[in-house]
């Protein structure tokens, strides 16, 4: 019975796009790019640091997938080809400006039923962790962002940054520890 309904849902795939065999329309579009656009943004914004070039960032890539949107369907992982062009774009920008400065920040989260004081301790600690990561070597701080915030797997963060698992493994590693090693200096401060 499976194998009917997987033969209906092709016969029907076909009937609709039997007139124009070569299009995809709009919504094929947004079902491929919509899960991932806001990582997109995310990344851009890492990359770039102003809000406005981010998102400028981010609507130059999704117009490139558009127009090349036929091409997307030959791609195992069209995130990860979207997150690869949104690096490079934002790459070409930097030099663009001669900016040598990345940062990362993640300050997303928030809990409005949270004590002030809870608030107040969250707000210290994200600051404390965004100081601490602008203070990575540049390929640390864009491994951290995305194994650990993004949420990555090793061999996506290779295809994004081609880079070999292992140089990933090992980078993260010392990021972390850099990290652990200074905020513990930090919260044992004047303890000893």
């Amino acid at each position: 019975m499976f194998h009917f309904l997987t033969n209906v849902t092709k016969i029907k795939y076909v009937r609709h796009n039997r007139n124009e065999p070569n299009k995809m329309n709009q919504q094929e579009f947004l079902h491929i790019v919509l899960p991932f656009k806001d990582k997109l943004y995310r990344l851009a914004k890492r990359y770039l640091i102003s809000t406005d070039s981010a998102e400028d960032a981010t609507q130059e890539i999704l117009l490139k997938l558009w127009i090349n949107k036929l091409k997307l369907k030959n791609y195992n992982n069209v995130e990860a080809f979207a997150m690869t062009m949104t690096k490079n774009y934002c790459l070409d920008r930097l030099k663009a400006k001669s900016s040598q400065n990345l940062k990362l920040v993640h300050s997303n989260y928030k809990d409005n039923t949270v004590a002030l004081e809870k608030q107040i301790e969250t707000n210290d600690s994200v600051s404390i962790i965004e100081k601490l990561l602008n203070e990575l070597p540049e390929k640390q701080r864009i491994i951290m962002q995305l194994r650990d915030i993004e949420q990555y797997t090793f061999e996506e963060i290779g295809k994004i940054l081609e880079l070999k698992p292992t140089t990933i493994r090992v980078n993260l590693s010392r990021a972390r520890k850099t990290i652990r090693e200074k905020l513990l200096k930090q919260h044992n401060y004047g303890i000893r």
